[in-house]
C-alpha cells in the first residue's frame, strides 16, 4: 500500500497481560487508553484494529497454578477469561484478544526462531547470571538498585546453565541511530532518553530459552526440543502473529501503522528486545511506542506483592463505567505517575461531572421546554450579532486543542479544553440570561437564538467527550434529537456550526450524574466537598469553642496549581514558620495574583491529605455564586501574627 493509503489505517496495541494474577486497574487504564485513542481515531474516518490478550507461558505462571491448587491449562484458561471478560464490562472493545497458547501465534513464534536460528543470529552457550524468577529474566549488575531488582525489591539468584542467546549486540548501533533520528519513535520523549542512557553501555545478547529440566510450560524450541522459548521472546511476537503474519491481510495494511501502549515496567523489552527481533527477522520494525506512568497507592507501585491491588470492576460497580473512564483518562498525566484515591473519584464525579456537565446539560434542555415546549428553536441572524458572544470560536478553537492532544496522548489536557468549553457554555447562561429575556415579549428573537446557541454547544460537547464517555454521548445526542445516522461522531461533523435541526422536539431532560452523597459512602466527610461551604447559618458556639480556632496572619510565599484538578492552588505561606495550605481558590485567583498577599489562615485545623498533598490549615475565604474572595488585612503585619 502507498504512504497515502496507509494515513487512513491506525492499529494499536495494549501489551499482553501476563496471567499470574486477576486483572487491576493498571491493565483498566492501558486498554482504556488504547480503546480511547481507538474511537478517536475512527473519529478522524480512519479504518482501526485495536488489539489486546493475554501472556501465558512461563515460571510464573506454573506457581501461580500451583498455588491455585489447579493444572496450568485450567489456570490459564480461567486467567486469560477473566481479562478477556472485564473489557466489554468497561465498554472496551478489541477487536481481536490473541493469546500465546493459541496454535496460530505458536507457529508464528516457531517460524521466526528457526529463521533468526539459520541465519546465525541464535547461538548455544553456557552462562552463568543473576536471574529474577518474578521478571523471568537474568539482570546485569548495573540494572540492581541496591543488589536488588527494582522491581521486586529482591536480589536475583545466581544460575549457571547451558541456553540458547540471541545476538542483540550485533544490532545495537542500528537501534541507537534508530532512535535518534525517528524523534518521535519513543513517546514520551524522556522514555526515548532513558533507553537511549541504557543503550550506551554494551548491550548484552539476549537469553531466549529455559531447559526443560527447569521449566516445561512454554514453547518449545523449534531446533532443540530440550529446551522452551523465553517468555519474551514468546509473547512480544503476539503484535503480529494476530494480525495473521506473514501473509494475512491485516499484517500488511496494519502493521505499517503499528501503535503500542505499555507502562514504564517494560519499557526495556519493547524497545530493546523488540525492534531487535523485528530487525533480525526482517520484518519492518513498529511505528510508535507510548509509555505511561505507574497508579500509586500511597507513593506506592500498585501490585500483586504489596497487596495494595484496586479492582476495576469494584470501581465500577460503585461508581458506574463512565464515570470510571473520565476519571483514569483526566486524573492521569500520560507518561506520568498518578495517585489512586477514591475521594479523587468522587470529587470528579460530583464536581466535573454533576455540576459542571450534568448541571449544564439539564438546565439547557429544561430552559428549551419551558420556553418552547421542547423544540429546537430557530436563530435569528441579527440576535446573533449581539448574543453569540464568541462561543463558535471557542468552540472551534476547543476542538483544535483536543485534535492536537489526542494526538500527543495528552487525555488530560483534551479533558481540561473539553471542560473549560463546558465552564465558557454555564458562563454564556449567566451572561445572557434566558430567564430574563423570557419575560420580555420583545426579546423573543434573542432568546431563540441564545437557547439554539446553548443546544449547538451541547451538541459539540457530546461529540467531543465521545472517546471517552460513548454512553453519556449517545445520552446526549438522545435527547438533542440528532438521527442515529449523525452519530458518527466525526471530527468534520463537530467542526461545523448549526448543524441542530430546528423545530424538533426534545425528550423531557434527565439527570446524568447524580451527585454522590460521600457520607453515605464512607461514613466521613468528603475534606472539600462543595456542600460543606454551604452559605446555610451555622450552629451556635460558645466563646470558650471559638478560643480554640487559632487564626494568623500569612504572606504568601509562593503559590501553584494542583495537577490534573481545576479548582486547587499548592499554597506556600510564612506564617512565622513555612506551611503548605491547599486552597480550592484556583477558579478565582492564579497563582501570581496570591504570591505576596496576606491572608488569614486557621492555623490548628487538623492536617488532610488532597490529592497527595499534605495540607496544614485553611486559607479563609468567603464565596458567593462560585467566587471567592480570600480574607485579608487592611495594612501590613508581621507574619504569623494571631488575630485577637
Amino acid at each position: 500500500m502507498s504512504n497515502h493509503e496507509l494515513e487512513n489505517y491506525f492499529y494499536i496495541t495494549t501489551p499482553i497481560y501476563y496471567v499470574n494474577a486477576k486483572p487491576h486497574i493498571g491493565h483498566a487504564y492501558t486498554t482504556l487508553t488504547a480503546d480511547v485513542i481507538r474511537r478517536y481515531h475512527q473519529m478522524l474516518g480512519e479504518k482501526t484494529f485495536f488489539l489486546t490478550g493475554t501472556d501465558e507461558h512461563g515460571d510464573k505462571i506454573v506457581d501461580a497454578a500451583k498455588k491455585e491448587n489447579m493444572g496450568i491449562r485450567e489456570y490459564v484458561n480461567t486467567l486469560s477469561n477473566m481479562f478477556k471478560s472485564l473489557w466489554p464490562e468497561l465498554n472496551i472493545h478489541p477487536d481481536y484478544f490473541v493469546r500465546t497458547t493459541d496454535k496460530a501465534h505458536i507457529e508464528v513464534v516457531e517460524g521466526i526462531l528457526k529463521k533468526i536460528y539459520d541465519q546465525g543470529d541464535i547461538y548455544y552457550s553456557e552462562y552463568e547470571g543473576l536471574y529474577c524468577f518474578g521478571c523471568e529474566r537474568f539482570y546485569m549488575e548495573r540494572e540492581l538498585v541496591d543488589g536488588k531488582c527494582p522491581d521486586h525489591n529482591r536480589k536475583p539468584e545466581p544460575i549457571k546453565e547451558a541456553n540458547y542467546f540471541f545476538r542483540m549486540s550485533r544490532y545495537q548501533e542500528w537501534l541507537i541511530d534508530h532512535i535518534q533520528t525517528h524523534a518521535d519513535f519513543i513517546q514520551p520523549k524522556h522514555y526515548a532518553n532513558e533507553v537511549l542512557s541504557f543503550l550506551k553501555e554494551p548491550l548484552e545478547d539476549l537469553c531466549i530459552s529455559r531447559p526443560k529440566t527447569r521449566l516445561k510450560w512454554g514453547i518449545t524450541l523449534p531446533f532443540d526440543a530440550n529446551y522452551v522459548t523465553y517468555v519474551w521472546f514468546d509473547a512480544l511476537l503476539n503484535y503480529i502473529s494476530a494480525l495473521g503474519y506473514p501473509d494475512g491481510v491485516y499484517f500488511k495494511t496494519f502493521w505499517p501503522v503499528s501503535e503500542h501502549i505499555i507502562a514504564k515496567d517494560i519499557l526495556k523489552p519493547h524497545a530493546i528486545y523488540w525492534p531487535i527481533m523485528l530487525k533480525a527477522a526482517g520484518i519492518d520494525i513498529y511505528k510508535r511506542i507510548h509509555v505511561h506512568g505507574f497508579w500509586n497507592i500511597n507513593k506506592s507501585k500498585m501490585s500483586k506483592t504489596l497487596g495494595n491491588v484496586i479492582s476495576p470492576m469494584e470501581l465500577k460497580e460503585k461508581y458506574g463505567v463512565e464515570a470510571i473512564r473520565y476519571f483514569m483518562m483526566r486524573e492521569m498525566a500520560f507518561g506520568l505517575d498518578s495517585d489512586f484515591a477514591e475521594d479523587a473519584i468522587v470529587q470528579r464525579i460530583n464536581s466535573d461531572l454533576a455540576n459542571d456537565l450534568g448541571n449544564l446539560f439539564s438546565r439547557v434542555l429544561a430552559m428549551t421546554h419551558k420556553f418552547f415546549g421542547g423544540k429546537i428553536p430557530e436563530p435569528d441572524p441579527e440576535a446573533e450579532i449581539e448574543f453569540h458572544l464568541g462561543l463558535t470560536q471557542q468552540a472551534m478553537n476547543t476542538i483544535e486543542i483536543v485534535e492536537q492532544s489526542m494526538e500527543q496522548f495528552q487525555f488530560h489536557r483534551a479533558l481540561s479544553a473539553i471542560w473549560d468549553f463546558i465552564n465558557h457554555m454555564n458562563k454564556y447562561v449567566d451572561t445572557t440570561s434566558p430567564w430574563v429575556l423570557a419575560k420580555n415579549k420583545t426579546s423573543k428573537r434573542q432568546l431563540e437564538t441564545v437557547m439554539y446557541n446553548l443546544l449547538e454547544g451541547l451538541r459539540i460537547i457530546s461529540g467531543l467527550i465521545y472517546p471517552v464517555m460513548p454512553k453519556t454521548s449517545k445520552l446526549m445526542q438522545d435527547h438533542l434529537a440528532i438521527d442515529s445516522t449523525e452519530k458518527i461522531h466525526t471530527i468534520s461533523w463537530l467542526k461545523s456550526w448549526k448543524m441542530l435541526q430546528t423545530g424538533k422536539k426534545l425528550p423531557k431532560t434527565i439527570t446524568l450524574f447524580p451527585r454522590i452523597d460521600v457520607t453515605k459512602l464512607s461514613g466521613q466527610p468528603y475534606p472539600i466537598e462543595e456542600a460543606q461551604q454551604s452559605q446555610t447559618t451555622k450552629p451556635e458556639i460558645t466563646f470558650d469553642e471559638f478560643q480554640k480556632m487559632d487564626l494568623r496572619v500569612a504572606t504568601v510565599l509562593d503559590a501553584e496549581r494542583v495537577p490534573n484538578t481545576q479548582k486547587l492552588l499548592k499554597v506556600t505561606l510564612n506564617m512565622g514558620e513555612t506551611r503548605t495550605v491547599v486552597a480550592g481558590i484556583a477558579e478565582s485567583y492564579s497563582p501570581s495574583d496570591l504570591i505576596g498577599k496576606q491572608v488569614i489562615v486557621l492555623a490548628n485545623l487538623t492536617p488532610v491529605k488532597l490529592r497527595g498533598i499534605v495540607s496544614n490549615g485553611m486559607i479563609l475565604a468567603g464565596t458567593n455564586q462560585g467566587k471567592h474572595s480570600i480574607a485579608t488585612v487592611e495594612k501590613p503585619i508581621q507574619p504569623g501574627t494571631p488575630l485577637k
